[in-house]
């Protein structure tokens, strides 16, 4: 091949791409789109579907406790409460540690222990710890109680949390009736 094809070759290569580049601008010229001042749609809410919305986000999950506290067993609480063990007590007359001993804790009010000092958010709860309130705060104590001081994450799965819950309930003078 002498130079005079290649030369053809790469003209007609030139070619197309400058006809493309040329058909693009008179196109741009022939079918002008304006631009909108605000890119975009203005989508247009009722407040009666604003005020619904923040009343679903208030919406406090609720559990059946019933089916809840079946999917633990004692046996497993115990070994769970090994994680707890490090700050807390569960025998009966035991010491108080980082956290307050847990023996008798179902059914004691929040902030119960009268020689342990709690955080200002569980001292001021009022509330006493069911099988429901252990479960919130055992699942993220933190985000349950704002300002409380226990440090700990919390556990996730549900069969861990009903697990301790009922080895807590065990230890106690009077454990209470699961529902």
């Amino acid at each position: 091949m002498d130079s005079f094809e290649l030369n053809k070759i790469i003209a007609a290569i030139l070619m197309v791409a400058l006809l493309v580049i040329g058909l693009g601008k008179i196109a741009d010229g022939v079918f002008h789109v304006n631009k909108p001042e605000n890119p975009g749609y203005q989508v247009e809410v009722e407040s009666q579907l604003i005020s619904a919305t923040s009343q679903a986000s208030e919406v406090v999950e609720k559990i059946d406790i019933a089916v809840f506290m079946s999917l633990g067993d004692v046996v497993s609480g115990e070994k769970i409460f090994k994680k707890c063990a490090a700050c807390h007590s569960i025998n009966k007359g035991g010491k108080n540690k980082i956290g307050p001993a847990l023996y008798n804790v179902v059914g004691r009010v929040v902030g119960g222990v009268d020689d342990y000092k709690y955080s200002k958010a569980l001292a001021s709860y009022g509330k006493e710890w069911t099988f429901e309130e252990l479960n919130g705060f055992l699942k993220k104590p933190s985000s349950y109680l704002k300002g409380t001081k226990m440090s700990y994450a919390g556990l996730r799965k549900e069969k861990d949390r009903a697990s301790i819950i009922k080895y807590l309930d065990q230890n106690s003078d009077s454990p209470k009736l699961l529902p």
